[in-house]
């Protein structure tokens, strides 16, 4: 090098390597050295020549360069064909390992991400801005680690569907090889809870006539669900917290470890931290799974999804009866009007959806849903609503306000302020509430601050949503 550029300044970095071929050790050495090596981009230009080394060297350097640990761009030389004696003159391309500069590349990507994120969402063309960011999150999510997983929200917002869709995809990836194990923590009870997650030995308690491996040993190299997991007890949390972390456990009566290798997803509808003051979760155990939460959004919070998720229970309506079922446009407006009104509680979200769609199919004639049908539905719906629903809106007046209060207030305003009230202790924030609430009036407004809006209303009665909270 320095015959033909005495210009050039070699700078030799010695690599003492045991092995050359040692994967780990190679690659330790080049990470340390790229970590401890003082770069600077800003003033200098970096090229990464791969000449010479094993190829485990290579292959190495390559995936330090293309991770950004060196910050420079790949130098691919090659030789020219012979053409006569010492005619050594060869060509070079620089190459940028950013691959999403590469237009054709950065296609496919985004056609792979598309793929991905309707994978996830069973095929559904949702439009909900909140609920399609929090998809794409959990994608980028499920593609980095084994990282726990925390899933929350009400009943039948779809956890244990994603959960589910989450494992169906690392393994489409290659990047999980064990089974989908789900259990819902709350069938666990007593001696039981423990031998279902954990296992046991022949002779560890009455009725243990024989061994019996746990779900956590059968989650090996896969996935463990474990749907409503704030319904564990402690004495399972704990060592479920082991087993995170260290991925070895005992199973019941046994002095013998078990090691399973396994990632975790959790469902909760529950306030975790609530649980945690209250003495009933542990707070180091929720601080592990705690990594990566998110929370899925109730269907009465997604009325622009409720038309694609209609279609899509027609769909899988058809798939199980084995015949096809449509609305009629008059029925079908019915139910659309019906269903995407701030008034529609949607209780059980999904369920609520899945059996609505399943009774009026039962129903139809010749495979179509008339506007009677609907009706009956919307009926049958608002009942079922009413009745999971004890506190009614005067309940929630009379426990927060005092009869002298309610005396000063028209009976024009009564109607009004319960159905707030109402919407304010069925939802989890008073942005939420006030999306509801105002869901009409607010595509009227440029930039519109819903939870002002309501702030304001509740003090014209003298309540906040602390007051209302902490009622609730």
């Amino acid at each position: 090098m320095h015959a033909v550029s005495p210009e050039t300044e070699i700078r030799a970095h010695p690599f003492l390597l045991n092995d050359p071929w040692d994967f780990e050790e190679v690659y330790r050495q080049l990470y340390d050295f790229a970590n401890n090596y003082t770069f600077l981009p800003e003033k200098e230009q970096y090229l990464i020549n791969i000449t010479t080394g094993t190829h485990t060297a290579q292959i190495c350097l390559f995936l330090l360069t293309e991770s950004r640990h060196f910050p420079g761009k790949l130098l691919q030389a090659s030789p020219q064909p012979y053409v006569k004696p010492h005619s050594y003159a060869g060509s070079y391309n620089i190459i940028d390992l950013d691959l999403s500069k590469y237009d054709r590349l950065a296609t496919r990507f985004a056609l792979e991400h598309q793929q991905t994120t309707s994978f996830l969402k069973s095929g559904i063309e949702t439009r909900n801005a909140t609920f399609n960011h929090l998809i794409t999150r959990i994608e980028r999510v499920v593609g980095a680690g084994t990282f726990p997983i925390l899933l929350t929200g009400g009943t039948g917002v779809g956890k244990s569907q994603l959960a589910r869709r989450i494992y169906e995809l690392k393994r489409q990836k290659n990047l999980i090889h064990g089974a989908f194990v789900n259990i819902n923590c709350a069938t666990l009870r007593g001696d039981q809870a423990m031998s279902t997650l954990f296992g046991h030995i022949k002779g560890a308690f009455t009725g243990a006539s024989e061994n019996r491996s746990g779900l956590l040993q059968a989650a090996d190299g896969g996935i463990l669900f474990l749907d409503e997991i704030g319904e564990l007890h402690l004495e399972e949390q704990a060592m479920l917290l082991r087993a995170i972390e260290e991925k070895r456990f005992f199973p019941v009566g046994s002095d013998k470890e078990i090691s399973s290798n396994f990632q975790l997803l959790a469902g909760t509808n529950r306030d975790l931290w609530k649980s945690v003051k209250e003495g009933s979760f542990r707070e180091d155990l929720l601080a592990r799974i705690n990594l990566w939460t998110f929370r899925l959004p109730g269907l009465a919070e997604r009325p622009e999804d409720i038309e694609p998720n209609i279609d899509y229970e027609l769909t899988q309506f058809a798939a199980t009866a084995g015949y096809k079922i449509s609305f009629n446009a008059e029925a079908r407006q019915a139910f659309l009007d019906f269903a995407t009104a701030p008034t529609s509680l949607w209780c059980a979200n999904f369920r609520d959806l899945n059996a609505a769609i399943t009774r009026m199919g039962t129903l139809s004639h010749g495979g179509r849903i008339t506007r009677e049908i609907v009706q009956e539905e919307i009926h049958r719906l608002q009942e079922t609503w009413n009745t999971s629903h004890k506190n009614t809106p005067t309940d929630i007046l009379e426990t927060l306000l005092s009869p002298e209060e309610l005396i000063k207030i028209d009976r024009f305003d009564l109607p009004q302020l319960k159905e707030v009230l109402t919407v304010c202790d069925q939802t989890a924030s008073i942005s939420e509430a006030g999306r509801i609430l105002f869901s009409v009036s607010r595509t009227q407004k440029k930039s519109a601050n819903d939870a002002d809006r309501l702030r304001k209303y509740l003090a014209r009665f003298g309540l906040t949503w602390e007051k209302i909270k902490k009622n609730r």
